[in-house]
């Protein structure tokens, strides 16, 4: 991943003082943070909880995060297949997307997760990636019709052209992945911006569709789909009590790309440039 695939909401709560409002959302996750799952698939297809279930579970979570913070929680419940927890600190409240496996998680988790997302303390984030791991089976592996279709044809850069010359000149025709401009996030400032995302369990790439336009050069596009092929060849390992997502092999093979260095050069000349976007 260089700095996203956006899943279905499901439940929408907002808990303030204790009280919950509840709603429905469907909106995207654009959040600025987030922690993903990488990890094998497993072969049983989960069940999503009934609604009623979800609604009663997540207005009792949104008000414990609500208390355990003090301030205002709006609660995304999603279904996700890779991202399991998003979020964005927006005075005065947090804006939290959780998967539905977090609304029977014990209350050490449910701490960890009010450390991470509202309180900044990345350590926390280990136990949550423990905790998803625990509950790996109750994730959606498979494509449903709540899941948007890759199209790597865009109106500057067709990524399918993109990726198969990598593939060939790179990889040996070894990277087996699908790949797709990802959806057009709202209008809104932001701060950093997510330009590729590989995801492990479906094989996807997603790069963010503000690199389909003429300003944006076609080394650099093919840099962040190099680097996403990359995340397939050498995936995420586990190093004393973190997870390192750019191990030294995948590092050492992103810096024989012939234009790395013009690469890195053009992002931070250019960064804001795609923030526009």
């Amino acid at each position: 991943m260089r700095t996203a695939p956006a899943g279905a909401g499901a439940v929408l709560l907002e808990s303030t003082s204790g009280r919950a409002r509840i709603g429905c959302t469907v909106a995207p996750d654009t959040s600025a943070r987030q922690l993903l799952l990488l990890a094998p698939e497993p072969e049983l297809v989960p069940r999503l909880p009934a609604r009623a279930a979800i609604v009663e579970k997540a207005a009792a979570l949104a008000q414990v995060l609500s208390r355990e913070l003090g301030l205002p929680v709006r609660l995304s419940v999603t279904d996700n297949r890779s991202t399991m927890v998003s979020f964005r600190r927006a005075p005065p409240g947090l804006r939290l997307r959780l998967h539905h496996m977090f609304l029977d998680a014990p209350a050490p988790v449910v701490r960890a997760v009010a450390d991470y997302a509202g309180r900044g303390q990345r350590r926390a984030g280990r136990l949550l990636d423990d905790f998803v791991r625990r509950e790996q089976p109750r994730i959606r592996q498979h494509r449903d019709e709540r899941d948007e279709i890759l199209s790597p044809r865009g109106r500057t850069y067709d990524l399918g052209h993109v990726f198969d010359r990598l593939n060939d000149v790179y990889f040996q025709g070894s990277v087996r992945a699908a790949i797709g401009w990802g959806r057009a996030p709202g209008r809104r400032r932001r701060k950093s911006i997510r330009l590729g995302v590989y995801d492990h369990q479906t094989r996807e790439i997603r790069v963010h569709p503000a690199l389909d336009q003429a300003a944006v050069p076609r080394f650099f596009v093919e840099f962040i789909v190099f680097h996403e092929m990359l995340h397939q060849v050498f995936p995420s390992s586990t190093g004393p009590g973190r997870r390192v997502h750019h191990p030294r092999a995948f590092r050492d093979r992103e810096k024989a790309f012939p234009l790395y260095a013009q690469a890195l050069r053009w992002e931070r000349e250019n960064l804001r440039l795609l923030l526009l976007r």
